[in-house]
């Protein structure tokens, strides 16, 4: 069992011993169901193509304050635009064209992803016009004939240093803007091939060596060190295909597929093998052909084959490559099952915890994990216990950074192996004693909540369990004033919790604006000892009224003390129902002008 110490100094720990093997630990147990719900998370989820190569592709339609928020598990705005929309002319740069769009679903907390395409079946010059009248080699080309002299499409020589010097140029510029971008989930190697995805099969059907895709995945790399690159599975139709995805894995790239039902049945996709050396340590990205293409051809029928897709390339991100609501429409039940298996899902199977806790006493977490979807949780978390007050406050948080959810392993659906966590807290010296509600969250090593759960009454990506009673060592309640023919008696009633130190002793504070005016004593010849073991021990306050107190008020408060512990923090035990400087506010007493004393005690819950 680990310890996993929370921040602050726990409090008596030499006192804290077990309070007999005879009583069990009372514990708290909930199996929390799946609420099946579609969850927002880091580096997973829905993609929408908002520009798809053709700019009025599929965004066109949709109002600018129109962000598909009806849309399950969107995650990623996705801009797939030629290069010669970006920069039309050499150095002046249309940023607006990726930033406009892009800032309305970063407002709402999604991410954007791009592919810059170099390549296209549908205008002349994907890249810029004034790439080629610098001096950049290409060939004229018409979409299932090749290249031709009269074709009305230009594509680059992939291999010229001068489009190459350009478009090195133009990454830099780019990569000044987004590289490293928290809002950017991904970047794809699209500076080769038609439409950006790798091959020349519907442009010129040129043949290259596995060096030139090496060489635009290395320019990609040069500039963009630090967001994530996609290389596409068509990679691999050129050269030495396995050779170039071996090294684009190397390089930590991650591999998309494009293909995901062009064609039906068994050729519904061919790549699922190579995505093995990706999905284990980078999101896998699925892209299905245009939808209603696929529709309309018979191929996509109830769309089972994508599902099954995202099952054998353990995808992370799969795309909306249509006009969305009419996919959605079309697909609810689809997506919905997608949504419990794309990318990965941390289902809390069971967890337990102590729920009467005494105050600076250890307690102990207990949970059991699974991961119900296909990849790994990449982006990691570690399981945080908050406590919260009754308005809703936080009031404590516990982080099993021992826990590292990254690690839970992935499997077939209602298979993957469960994994237990079990962690001994220590509380921090300001949680003081009362009925905590308990929430569970997966996030930072300091208890930040960043994953999204399947669990009902969630509050900010924490979710409630149930609650938590933190006692402390003693409970201290007050009867009704006497005067004695000495002074006055303030009865007493200690419930002591737990052994105290020898020599432990009450006080009684009679506090006016703050300052201790006089104070009170024990009874005398009381039964000071039996303040030392648990159990219920009436030991009253006595005092006499001094001649400064007349025509005053004063807050009453008691506790109990070791002196031979004076200076130390801890010299003051812990209340069940004090404050944190471990006093127990009782009431007020007021004393008349004529002497005479009155006690409004303070009603204790």
């Amino acid at each position: 069992m680990r310890a996993c110490a929370s921040t602050g100094l726990f409090l008596l720990l030499g006192l804290l011993v077990a309070r007999g093997l005879a009583q069990e630990e009372k514990r708290t147990t909930v199996r929390p169901q799946d609420t099946g719900a579609a969850l927002t998370n880091p580096g997973m989820g829905w993609v929408f193509h908002y520009y798809d190569n053709i700019p009025r592709n599929y965004g066109s339609r949709l109002e600018p304050s129109d962000t598909l928020d009806d849309f399950p598990g969107l995650t990623v705005i996705y801009l797939r635009i030629p290069w010669s929309y970006i920069e039309p002319e050499e150095g002046r740069f249309n940023w607006s064209m990726l930033d406009g769009p892009s800032q309305r679903w970063i407002a709402k907390g999604l991410q954007v992803a791009f592919r810059i395409s170099c390549s296209e079946s549908w205008m002349r010059y994907a890249t810029p016009e004034w790439v080629e009248k610098a001096g950049a080699r290409g060939y004229n080309f018409r979409p299932g004939t090749g290249v031709c002299e009269d074709g009305p499409f230009w594509e680059p020589d992939y291999d010229d240093p001068v489009f190459l010097d350009k478009l090195d140029h133009f990454l830099a510029a780019m990569a000044a803007r987004y590289d490293g971008n928290p809002e950017v989930a991904f970047i794809d190697v699209g500076s080769f091939g038609v439409w950006g995805e790798g091959h020349t099969y519907y442009s010129t059907k040129l043949d290259y060596p596995a060096s030139t895709l090496r060489r635009h995945i290395d320019l990609h790399l040069k500039h963009f060190r630090r967001t994530l690159l996609a290389a596409n599975d068509d990679f691999a139709s050129h050269g030495h295909g396995q050779e170039i995805i071996d090294y684009a894995a190397a390089q930590g790239l991650t591999l998309r597929d494009d293909s995901i039902l062009v064609q039906g049945g068994k050729s519904a996709y061919f790549s699922a093998a190579l995505a093995s050396a990706f999905w284990p340590k980078v999101p896998v990205i699925l892209e299905s052909e245009h939808y209603g293409g696929s529709r309309d051809r018979g191929n996509w029928r109830d769309g089972s084959q994508y599902l099954q897709a995202v099952e054998d390339y353990h995808a992370s991100y799969a795309s909306i490559h249509w006009w969305p609501r009419e996919f959605l429409e079309e697909n609810r039940d689809l997506v919905a099952r997608m949504n419990m298996r794309l990318g990965y899902r941390l289902q809390l199977v069971e967890a337990s915890w102590s729920n009467e806790v005494l105050m600076g006493e250890s307690w102990e977490f207990a949970a059991v994990w699974r991961n119900a979807g296909v990849a790994p949780c990449l982006p990691g978390g570690y399981p945080a216990v908050t406590l919260r007050d009754a308005k809703g406050g936080i009031v404590a948080v516990f982080v099993d950074g021992g826990f590292d959810v990254r690690e839970l392993p992935v499997g077939p659906p209602d298979q993957a192996e469960v994994k237990s966590e079990k962690c001994t807290f220590l509380q921090p010296f300001y949680l003081m004693p009362g009925t905590y509600d308990v929430y569970i969250s997966v996030g930072t090593r300091t208890g930040t909540p960043t994953l999204a759960l399947p669990l009902p009454d969630g509050d900010g990506r924490r979710y409630r369990l149930g609650q938590m009673k933190i006692i402390g060592q003693y409970t201290a309640r007050v009867g009704e004033l006497q005067k004695t023919p000495d002074g006055w008696l303030l009865p007493v009633t200690w419930t002591v919790n737990l052994p105290l130190p020898a020599g432990v002793r009450p006080f009684c504070h009679f506090e006016h604006e703050g300052q201790i005016v006089f104070q009170g004593h024990p009874q005398a010849d009381g039964p000071l000892q039996a303040l030392e073991r648990p159990g219920v021990v009436e030991l009253g306050c006595v005092f006499s009224l001094p001649e400064a107190a007349r025509g005053q008020s004063f807050e009453v408060k008691l506790g109990l003390w070791n002196p031979e512990w004076l200076g130390r923090p801890d010299e003051r035990m812990l209340p069940d129902n004090g404050a944190p400087d471990r006093r127990v506010t009782v009431g007020t007493l007021t004393v008349s002008d004529t002497g005479e004393a009155t006690f409004a005690p303070i009603p204790m819950q």
